[in-house]
């Protein structure tokens, strides 16, 4: 037995406390997981069923933590979990779950499965056995500060460029503001308009902002990949800068993982409440709307839909201010069926957009938005998350889709009122 396996399978038992227990003792087998579930519902194939892929999990706690699991074990009836197990499940737990939180919702007992996934991961990845992309991505994210690589270069830039677009002054690590801006490596990389959105934004609200040369990177790797040793770094960074500079609020970006780590599961993982509050963008940016600080003036007439991403719509609550915001701006704004709480995922979520191996399952499982989109025909479609509109982007144009994909700050940054 290598020590690599002993010690996934050491943190496998460790993630199985009592509302594991309580969840394999309660489930009813009754199948809504699987209904919820893109992977499955794109393939009926029944590996995917979301409660099978915890499957390895539920043999250890059965074998380990109840009683007649120990005497099947003693008795030779139950094998013990190997390597190879850990080998063969690898690929359901990373590649056919964006842990969008689908099937939690539906389940009639409140199994909170898309946790149960993040525990598995726990165990594959101390194990060794976790997609290379997303293990070099945690390295990368811990030594040099962004998934990405080095990004300070990128982010310097970006942020010249939008002083010169927008003429509004930017600044790096000022103390006593109210706020500090986190980024998302995407936004850097592929959407860093977003900067000059937020900047005239900010300007006509009043806001006094920053953003931090030592946390200047929203995305949580660590989440991904099911390792809260990397997963509590990358929070306390950003922790510690917002804290020396003393900020009131740290505006989360238009990234949902990036949102679920730092705002629900952060303090949990530092062992300490924040001094300052975590607000998404989208958030700031209706309330900014509620107190009259946000004017915007005429719509865009194109046909506009809107797509909620998972870890901030379903896990994160934030479902009515997009549209209030979108409705400021769009003359023809449509739903898709299932929109908002229930919504599709893009596929790409949980760190399947960066798993090379799951492209294929992930194109197939995309099916299910293409039908959500093919029924409205939108010219546009709308959203919240960089990763979403990254792994949009790609896939449409894998399928011959003709729509384009925008980022809601930047959407509404368009129509400020400059009157005002």
């Amino acid at each position: 037995m290598s020590a690599t396996f002993e010690r996934g399978l050491n943190a496998l038992r460790e993630q199985i406390d009592a509302p594991v227990a309580s969840f394999f003792t309660s489930c009813v087998n009754c199948g809504l997981c699987a209904e919820a579930c893109i992977f499955y519902r794109a393939t009926e194939d029944p590996k995917y069923i979301p409660i099978k892929k915890l499957d390895l999990m539920r043999r250890v706690w059965s074998r380990e933590f109840t009683l007649f699991g120990w005497i099947a074990g003693a008795l030779g009836l139950v094998k013990p979990v190997t390597d190879k197990d850990f080998s063969d499940w690898e690929t359901l737990v990373y590649d056919s779950c964006t842990m969008c939180g689908r099937c939690t919702l539906v389940c009639p007992v409140g199994n909170d499965i898309t946790m149960m996934i993040r525990k598995m991961r726990e165990g594959m990845s101390a194990a060794g056995h976790a997609p290379v992309e997303l293990i070099a991505a945690a390295g990368r994210h811990a030594d040099l500060g962004s998934p990405m690589g080095e990004l300070h270069p990128a982010l310097h830039a970006q942020v010249k460029h939008a002083i010169k677009d927008t003429g509004i002054e930017i600044e790096f690590d000022k103390p006593g503001v109210d706020y500090m801006v986190i980024l998302s490596a995407q936004e850097i990389a592929e959407f860093p308009d977003v900067l000059g959105a937020m900047a005239k934004i900010f300007k006509k609200a009043g806001l006094t902002w920053t953003i931090s040369n030592e946390a200047f990177e929203a995305t949580n790797v660590g989440i991904q990949l099911g390792n809260r040793d990397v997963a509590r770094v990358l929070v306390q960074r950003v922790v510690d800068a917002a804290e020396k500079l003393g900020v009131k609020y740290v505006i989360s970006p238009e990234c949902g993982h990036a949102y679920q780590a730092l705002r629900w599961e952060g303090p949990n993982l530092i062992g300490r409440s924040y001094k300052f509050e975590v607000i998404h963008i989208i958030e700031l940016l209706d309330k900014l709307r509620a107190e009259g600080k946000l004017k915007t003036k005429g719509k865009n007439t194109q046909k506009l839909t809107f797509h909620d991403p998972c870890q901030i719509n379903r896990r994160g609550g934030i479902n009515g201010e997009p549209r209030r915001l979108m409705n400021m701006v769009a003359e023809n704004f449509v739903e898709t069926d299932d929109a908002g709480t229930m919504n599709w995922c893009c596929g790409g979520g949980g760190g399947v957009g960066s798993n090379e191996r799951a492209e294929g399952l992930r194109h197939a499982a995309f099916k299910l938005k293409k039908i959500q989109l093919e029924k409205v025909e939108p010219e546009v479609i709308v959203t919240m998350c960089a990763y979403c509109h990254h792994t949009l982007d790609n896939v449409l144009e894998e399928f011959n889709m003709d729509q384009e994909v925008m980022g809601l700050t930047e959407l509404v940054a368009e129509y400020l009122d400059d009157d005002v």
